[in-house]
């Protein structure tokens, strides 16, 4: 079994997309001197990475990059962070990348699940351990409870126990991992663009939809897929998600506990209260 003193002593690789999940967790790793690295894409530069290690990496290079996490003395690797989706050059491919561009090309119209997993295995079979951001960082998963003033109302959970069957619904056809619903009635479902997106649409698309004016506001429900691999792609909140929720016009934000993480936590709250919105972290049902 593992322990918290053989963590720090096993290196981490940090294969970074956008976002502030990747500069996260490098902090944490610097500021309880975890050996680590982060892996920085030529298409994914990062503002925040001059104050750490990197390895600079180009996707079709994969065996460059296995070699030198290997060379850093990383046995662990954490995938986080948006990527686009882009087309391989498939000239600048090395043995590895060819293996895994195989691979992707198997997996990826199967949907973001299958593809994910696929990635994991690849990288598990090249001799690393593949952990979850929380894993790392275990304060991005609050306990279950309302971590705000504004408390939800019956309307509100109502809402929220009819968005949780409708994410649930959409998690198991690996299409997305939220769905805004007000007064029972679905105003908005993530797919492939993201939660922001979604929530642009309801605030210029709900009026008239709200049937009882003194009714719920809706509420915006992020959960992980049920059959997915919990150590990539977990959903995420930050205050971003916050600021969208309230422009929506929406009552609260709505997250399952174990299976959502909350960035920059401290300022998510504060936000939330200052805007008079709520988050909730529903226990699973």
């Amino acid at each position: 079994m593992s322990t918290a003193a053989d963590s720090i002593d096993t290196g981490l690789a940090i294969i970074a997309g956008r976002g502030d999940l990747p500069r996260l967790l490098a902090e944490e790793c610097q500021a309880s001197g975890r050996h680590y690295t982060v892996v920085e894409f030529d298409n994914v530069p990062l503002s925040w990475s001059s104050s750490h290690p990197v390895i600079p990496a180009v996707f079709e290079k994969t065996g460059q990059i296995i070699d030198s996490m290997q060379q850093a003395n990383c046995q662990e690797i954490v995938i986080v962070g948006a990527m686009n989706r882009e087309s391989i050059d498939v000239n600048k491919l090395d043995n590895k990348g060819r293996e895994l561009a195989s691979i992707l090309a198997e997996t990826i119209k199967a949907g973001d699940d299958e593809t994910l997993s696929s990635i994991i295995r690849f990288f598990e079979i090249n001799g690393f351990r593949v952990s979850a951001a929380h894993e790392v960082l275990p304060s991005l998963l609050p306990q279950a409870g309302v971590l705000t003033n504004s408390k939800p109302s019956d309307d509100d959970m109502f809402d929220a126990a009819r968005a949780a069957e409708i994410v649930n619904g959409l998690g198991r056809m690996d299409v997305g991992q939220a769905a805004v619903v007000g007064q029972g009635i679905c105003l908005g479902l993530e797919s492939i663009q993201g939660t922001d997106s979604m929530l642009a649409f309801v605030k210029n698309n709900r009026e008239g939809f709200s049937p009882n004016p003194r009714g719920g506001r809706g509420v915006l429900l992020k959960a992980p897929k049920p059959t997915q691999d919990l150590r990539v792609d977990l959903p995420a909140i930050g205050p971003d998600t916050i600021r969208n929720a309230h422009d929506a016009g929406l009552a609260g934000v709505v997250i399952e506990a174990e299976g959502v993480m909350v960035l920059c936590r401290s300022e998510t709250v504060s936000l939330a209260n200052d805007l008079g919105i709520f988050l909730w972290v529903r226990p699973r049902e």
